[in-house]
């Protein structure tokens, strides 16, 4: 039968400017993180190929106790590029535009990431123990699986944003809705180590 899973997303933390990896304030933002996921009994701990995803997973894990498995799935891409008729009226210029530069053949191999991502990061666990899942990512696609467990419409992963080295967390039980158990959680950061993504206006 089958068990609830925790799903954990986290966006990566701060990179560096070259896209080289972190920053020093972004490794010491993956500790903090990597400090409070190892309280639970993490299972897995899955990251994007990316400098900036990869450096945090190795820094989670070795606070958290737990080996980083590399994932094209939790890649950096568009998860999917919607329709004009999918947007209200009044949005879609505005994000069609920010979408534009997605050609027809990289959208469709996105789309295709982001089902088998679906896939693997949605759901509950199978046999009969709790599962806690890491997924190191990028903000488009915590803002997807976000989107799935609201059933909300498909173009509503955009506006849907997460700081650096936020945490995002879904329980997935059988018979029951995923629950949403906290999104952009930043309360493991240290004041001066959180919204180092948006400007001082945006903090809150």
């Amino acid at each position: 039968m089958p068990a609830t899973r925790f799903v954990h997303l986290v966006r990566h933390a701060e990179p560096a400017p070259d896209g080289s990896g972190l920053t020093a304030r972004g490794r010491g933002q993956a500790e903090l993180l990597g400090e409070r996921l190892g309280r639970l009994p993490l299972t897995s701990l899955h990251h994007g190929p990316l400098p900036r995803a990869a450096e945090t997973a190795r820094i989670v894990g070795e606070r958290a106790g737990v080996r980083p498995e590399p994932a094209a799935t939790a890649g950096d891409y568009v998860p999917h590029v919607p329709r004009r008729d999918e947007f209200p009226p009044h949005l879609a210029d505005f994000y069609l535009g920010f979408l534009g530069d997605t050609t027809p053949e990289e959208a469709e191999a996105r789309r295709a990431l982001a089902r088998r991502a679906t896939d693997l990061y949605t759901g509950p666990a199978d046999g009969d123990t709790v599962c806690h899942d890491v997924v190191v990512t990028h903000n488009f696609l915590v803002a997807w699986l976000v989107r799935e467990a609201l059933h909300a419409p498909r173009w509503r992963w955009l506006g849907i944003n997460h700081s650096h080295a936020s945490l995002t967390t879904i329980r997935h039980t059988p018979g029951r809705a995923p629950y949403l158990h906290v999104q952009n959680d930043m309360s493991h950061l240290t004041p001066e180590s959180r919204w180092t993504d948006a400007p001082p206006e945006e903090h809150v």
